[in-house]
């Protein structure tokens, strides 16, 4: 989700599911003005819902930033037949711990919910 998008998010008033673990920052100060005057447009929302909404905006978007970096195997053909190489930079990686610790907090939800 783009961060531009959460605006429209926070007026329907979504939500996604969490994990068990809370995580605690230190704001500076203009940050935390921000984040105030965000949680008075939308008091629906926490500002600790509004943080998480935000971060995992910026995530992504730091996600779709890494930049490809081709390697030597060829991995796909796009439509004309042309070779697609696999990337070599840091998104595959990213993205393979991602799925690592996705599914270590999918399986500590599971377990404390049997």
């Amino acid at each position: 989700m783009k961060i531009r998008e959460l605006a429209k998010q926070w007026e329907d008033s979504a939500k996604g599911r969490l994990t068990p673990t809370a995580y605690s920052v230190h704001l500076d100060i203009e940050a935390a003005a921000r984040l105030a005057a965000l949680a008075e447009m939308y008091p629906k929302r926490s500002p600790e819902e509004l943080m998480g909404e935000l971060l995992g905006a910026a995530l992504e978007e730091l996600e779709a930033s890494f930049p490809y970096i081709q390697g030597q195997h060829v991995v796909a053909t796009d439509e004309e037949g042309d070779p697609l190489y696999e990337d070599v930079g840091p998104t595959p990686r990213f993205l393979a711990l991602s799925r690592r610790y996705l599914q270590d907090l999918t399986d500590q939800i599971d377990s404390r919910q049997h």
